[in-house]
């Protein structure tokens, strides 16, 4: 039998556009366990990522490559790097 990722088997939607903070493409996973697997991370470090609207830039490849393989649309390094750009001005 083969193992697919843990979200893959999550049937989520094709949203087109790039979201609005860092919550919402975690939210697109059917839970923090599945994000952690699919990204490569344990599961507190995701649940610190989605507590804290960050993701360490060290993280940025595999989000990207776990966005592409569900389809969800607008995740690039370069937006990782624009929202922690943009929460830096904030604080």
């Amino acid at each position: 039998m083969i193992e697919q990722p843990a979200s893959i088997s999550a049937s989520l939607p094709n949203v087109s556009g790039s979201p609005t903070n860092i919550s919402g493409p975690i939210d697109r996973w059917v839970s923090t366990g599945a994000f952690a697997v699919d990204v490569g991370c344990s599961y507190e470090a995701a649940r610190q990522m989605h507590r804290r609207k960050r993701i360490a830039p060290e993280h940025w490849p595999h989000v990207v490559a776990a966005s592409l393989r569900l389809a969800i649309a607008g995740i690039s390094c370069e937006w990782l790097a624009g929202s922690r750009a943009a929460q830096r001005e904030a604080a």
